[in-house]
């Protein structure tokens, strides 16, 4: 794995000495990044939802399929700003900078999962993996609520719907176990 050089998530602060418009890019990047994770997962799921998963056994709690995109887009959204707030403290922090690490492996566990459940076609696998994005969302939680309490309470709808997507890929796992 690369290792984070401390300068190369201080570059806003080096270069743009205005706080508003560095503070603005930094909004931008943190946005950026989180839509760009879910755009990711999303080319695992647009094909395999008419031709896998609405041939799947679904659990009477299942959301219509058309939920999904407007939720994940704001979770995104909330994602980005949550980051964002963690981020304009100071990368110099070590604090922050752990936190940004555990954020950026629950955004990478975040997208594997529309991989490893749509992609691979396997409510096992998605299982496997939605456990620890969970994992890690809490421990995300639970390092910005260290460094921004709003922060923290902004990835709350976050762990909520993950945590209803877990109790729904383990009814989807149940219901198609050869899957």
């Amino acid at each position: 794995m690369p290792e984070l050089r401390e300068d190369s998530m201080n570059f806003p602060d080096k270069v743009i000495t205005d706080k508003r418009l560095r503070d603005g890019l930094k909004l931008f990047i943190s946005l950026a990044v989180c839509i760009g994770a879910g755009l990711i997962g999303s080319l695992f799921t647009r094909g395999s939802i008419p031709a896998w998963y609405s041939l799947l056994q679904k659990p009477p709690f299942a959301p219509p399929s058309w939920l999904f995109a407007p939720i994940w887009f704001l979770l995104y959204i909330l994602m980005g700003i949550s980051a964002f707030l963690i981020w304009r403290r100071g990368f110099r922090q070590f604090q922050v900078r752990e936190s940004i690490i555990i954020f950026t492996v629950q955004l990478f566990l975040n997208a594997f999962w529309s991989y490893a459940f749509f992609g691979l076609k396997s409510t096992l696998v998605g299982l496997l993996v939605i456990v620890p994005l969970w994992t890690a969302i809490l421990l995300t939680i639970l390092n910005f609520y260290k460094i921004s309490k709003t922060a923290s309470f902004l990835l709350i709808p976050y762990i909520l719907w993950v945590s209803y997507a877990t109790v729904l890929n383990f009814a989807f796992y149940l219901l198609n176990p050869l899957t």
